[in-house]
């Protein structure tokens, strides 16, 4: 039988050997006002993703895959479709490594995000009104131009560059009873879970996901990958309308639980995130509050972890957001 896990525990480990030099463990902080808003005794953990360099963890899965390339890849350059995270992470780590970098977002993407890509050296290309028409056109440009393709889910490297943000988790704190993230292709998760699995396997890891977005939630509920289901969240970290063949096997095989929560719980839960952290969060990064206020009374006097896992919101989005 198939294993559903794409990587082992010596991949995550192998990852975080290539990013040491380049990257320094995010903090897990506590926050008393955050403790009394989920109230029912429960220890929250922050995961601060959001003060990594670009201010992703996707900075992890870019590293990740582009220090594994061999000199040959690396000379030829990079290509990857991204709404804006991916993007940064990839051209984050091309900028570092000195190689070419092509983007190609949807066109209208978040202005600041494209800023940001092009401000670290790399070329944008926007293409296509959402991101599975800009990966089409990603993979075109790929075999015209011989650059390596970095999907941002469908790559194993990516997978465990994603998963040593979990490994920092439990040496950061090995009491965590469960892990909220929200969910877009499941790199955090699924890196989430292998490192659970293998260091400790009481911990659940939890997904949570818009109602507004909610394939991969849908495709994990019916047991099959779903595709092409509309997408009209704010939160563009989680904006996915379809689930990844190489993340959904573990996420069906390995989630404690999975759940939506509105438009409105994630607005409202990015604001006590503010509120309470004097943090700046993107949509995605109030997923695992949100979820975690949902679900609290299950989780009564546990020690329980939300990642931040970005602060690229874009300044109209927060106004919106932060106006109620």
């Amino acid at each position: 039988m198939t294993s559903p896990w794409p990587i082992t525990l010596d991949d995550v480990h192998a990852a975080r050997e290539r990013l040491r030099p380049y990257l320094s463990p995010s903090p897990l902080r506590r926050y008393p006002l955050l403790d009394t808003l989920v109230g029912h005794g429960i220890a929250v953990y922050v995961k601060h993703e959001n003060h990594l360099p670009v201010q992703t963890f996707k900075v992890r899965n870019g590293l990740s895959a582009v220090t594994a390339l061999d000199d040959a890849a690396r000379g030829r350059g990079v290509i990857g479709a991204s709404t804006g995270n991916h993007g940064q992470g990839m051209a984050y780590a091309a900028h570092l490594l000195g190689i070419p970098c092509t983007i190609v977002v949807p066109v209208g993407n978040n202005p600041e995000k494209n800023a940001a890509i092009r401000a670290l050296g790399a070329e944008l290309v926007e293409h296509g009104a959402t991101y599975d028409d800009s990966a089409r056109r990603c993979a075109e440009l790929s075999a015209e131009r011989g650059m390596t393709l970095i999907h941002g889910i469908n790559d194993r490297t990516v997978i465990a560059g994603a998963a040593t943000m979990t490994l920092e988790m439990l040496e950061q704190e090995p009491g965590l009873d469960a892990i909220f993230i929200a969910l877009g292709g499941g790199s955090q998760a699924v890196g989430a879970m292998t490192v659970t699995r293998a260091l400790k396997p009481s911990a659940r890891v939890i997904a949570v996901q818009s109602e507004a977005a909610p394939a991969q939630y849908e495709s994990w509920r019916r047991g099959e990958i779903v595709r092409g289901v509309p997408v009209r969240t704010f939160a563009e970290g989680i904006a996915t309308g379809q689930a990844y063949d190489m993340t959904f096997p573990a996420l069906k095989a390995g989630l404690a639980d999975f759940i939506t929560v509105s438009e409105a719980e994630l607005a409202d839960s990015l604001r006590e995130l503010v509120r309470t952290t004097h943090n700046l969060p993107e949509g995605a990064a109030a997923g695992g509050l949100a979820g975690l206020r949902r679900l609290a009374p299950t989780l009564a006097g546990q020690k329980v972890a939300i990642v931040m896992c970005g602060g690229n919101i874009s300044l109209e989005a927060l106004k919106t957001v932060l106006s109620g």
